[in-house]
């Protein structure tokens, strides 16, 4: 297969203009992949997750991932900054190692410069292109990391951070039919805790043409770090917080499916509605452990920075302290 047999000219057309024919095959190859940058990343960004650290990390259910290849689809949280994606795939890398990548696909822009091209595919993020999904997951034989959401999930109002919003993108779902490949269902919470989205601003996007310009379907309005009020899908400082995720068992195909044939219109959405059925099922699970870890807190007198002090003799954790203003925030939302 040559280089460029997935090469794709950006639809944006801010892209276009700012590369014309450059950057076709940025982020479209799997062997670009590199065990030592990811290693190195590990190592520096790594330092960040994990229990007592800035973005507390709990991972439960990597006995259903089965071996490679395997797609898993997740929903998609916490704004342009993704801490989701971060979070997960430093998991992923403690828990499997290096050897076996996951290859997560990213929107044209995280790839539209040499720079952050070379950076992000040495540590195996993809364009998100039907060619170079079906290529990791035949030719490579490697795992696949899709949020089918994408801008829509990642920026949906905060009201409705335990909503999972697919927006009617379904190739992940004839891709996985037409190969085989096993669907792992995954939800993550807490990420969409570290800013608070007030609106997605969809019907701006829509007015402003921005899917014709950078492929972007909002333009939210949103209180983040160090904006304040931050208008557009501008990245963000996210507070701390535990992320959260649950990892399910594959997704059972319909039983008239083929392997190696091209699915129905009807097969591909029977599919896409059990997967987004069982992400919103591990996500309402996500969601019963969150409000019952609120509710003992209260009742041990917990639920606020002032109550700590007074509870404990001691001034809260920036854990703490950033918890109790979320807890503000969801009543007030």
């Amino acid at each position: 297969m040559s280089e460029n047999a997935h090469a794709t000219i950006p639809k944006g057309r801010l892209l276009k203009w700012f590369l014309g024919d450059r950057g076709a095959n940025w982020g479209t190859n799997p062997a670009e992949y590199n065990p030592a940058a990811v290693e190195e990343t590990l190592s520096s960004m790594g330092r960040l997750f994990g229990a007592g650290r800035y973005f507390g990390l709990e991972i439960k259910g990597w006995e259903n991932v089965p071996n490679a290849p395997a797609m898993l689809v997740s929903n998609h949280s916490g704004g342009t900054t993704i801490p989701d994606v971060w979070g997960l795939l430093v998991g992923w890398y403690r828990h499997f190692g290096t050897q076996r990548p996951c290859h997560p696909l990213a929107h044209e822009i995280i790839l539209g410069t040499e720079l952050t091209a070379k950076f992000f595919s040495r540590r195996g993020v993809l364009k998100a292109h039907p060619g170079v999904a079906a290529d990791v997951i035949t030719r490579f034989q490697r795992d696949l990391l899709v949020m089918p959401g994408g801008d829509l999930d990642t920026w949906r109002p905060y009201s409705e951070r335990y909503t999972v919003r697919f927006g009617g993108r379904r190739g992940y779902a004839r891709l996985a039919l037409r190969t085989g490949v096993p669907v792992i269902p995954v939800a993550n919470a807490g990420a969409h805790e570290t800013l608070l989205v007030l609106t997605d601003g969809r019907k701006i996007a829509r007015a402003l043409g921005l899917y014709d310009v950078a492929r972007a379907e909002i333009f939210p309005v949103h209180l983040s770090l160090p904006w304040g009020l931050g208008i557009g899908p501008l990245p963000h400082l996210p507070t701390p917080v535990t992320l959260r995720y649950k990892i399910g068992a594959p997704v059972p195909v319909p039983v008239d499916t083929v392997c190696g044939q091209e699915p129905t219109p009807e097969q591909v959405t029977e599919y896409d509605a059990a997967v987004q059925s069982a992400v919103q099922g591990l996500l309402n699970d996500l969601r019963r452990e969150d409000e019952e870890s609120r509710a003992k807190k209260a009742a041990a007198g917990f639920s606020s920075p002032l109550q700590i002090n007074r509870v404990v003799g001691r001034f809260p954790s920036p854990q703490e302290m950033f918890a109790g203003i979320r807890t503000l925030m969801s009543e007030t939302f």
